[in-house]
């Protein structure tokens, strides 16, 4: 299954900038909107990614993964 979220984006004079809403701390900014939005997307993975290997390495070797749909 695919996540989807939802990206914020304005340009401010000659810069693209833009935020990710579900997931603090995900902005960027570029000079054009097609690159912003692939900027955007890079750091979403590698933010999604390093929130696991943190959560991982947080509950150490005996735990359950539990799907939980909202």
């Amino acid at each position: 299954m695919k996540q989807e979220y939802t990206a914020v984006v304005k340009e401010d004079g000659e810069w693209w900038i833009g935020w990710i809403k579900e997931v603090p701390g995900v902005n960027c900014q570029e000079r054009t909107y097609n690159e912003l939005i692939e900027t955007l997307k890079i750091t979403l993975i590698e933010a999604l990614e390093f929130n696991t290997q943190d959560a991982l390495a947080s509950v150490g070797v005996e735990y359950n993964e539990i799907k939980i749909a909202v």
